[in-house]
C-alpha cells in the first residue's frame, strides 16, 4: 500500500469521526445536574469572616482604608497563625530482642561531652 493512500485513508476515518462525535455532542438535551455543586454547599454555611473577607475583597483599593477590613484582617491573620500545641518529641520505642530486651540499649546523650578526633603527632610524619 502506497503511502499516500495510507495517509489519505488515516485522514478521511479522522475527519469522519469528527463529524461524529461533534453530531452525538450536539444532539444530546441538556439536563441539570442532579446534586448541587460543592461550592454552592459551602456557600451557605460559610460563618461571618469569611462573608466579611468577601466584602472586603470586592472592595478593592478602598478596603485598605476601611476601618472594619482592617479588623477582619487582623482577625483572620490571628486566627490562621494562631499558635498551637507543640508536640514533645518522644525517642523511638526499641524493638524487643530474643529475650526481650531491646536489641539496641538506647545511648545516653551528654550534650556536654563534645566528641573530637584524636590528636596525632604531626612531627612523627615529616620527611627526615
Amino acid at each position: 500500500m502506497d503511502g499516500k493512500l495510507l495517509a489519505r485513508i488515516s485522514a478521511i476515518g479522522f475527519v469522519t469521526f469528527a463529524i461524529t462525535a461533534t453530531v452525538i455532542e450536539l444532539s444530546r438535551k441538556y439536563e441539570p445536574p442532579l446534586h448541587r455543586g460543592v461550592t454552592a454547599a459551602t456557600e451557605t454555611g460559610v460563618d461571618a469572616l469569611k462573608i466579611e473577607l468577601r466584602r472586603c475583597q470586592q472592595l478593592g483599593e478602598a478596603s485598605t482604608h476601611d476601618p472594619a477590613c482592617l479588623r477582619t484582617w487582623a482577625e483572620n491573620r490571628q486566627r490562621f497563625l494562631k499558635p498551637s500545641q507543640v508536640l514533645q518529641s518522644q525517642p523511638a520505642p526499641q524493638a524487643p530482642g530474643p529475650h526481650g530486651q531491646p536489641q539496641n540499649p538506647p545511648v545516653p546523650h551528654n550534650p556536654a561531652v563534645i566528641e573530637t578526633a584524636p590528636e596525632t603527632d604531626t612531627h612523627t610524619n615529616e620527611a627526615r
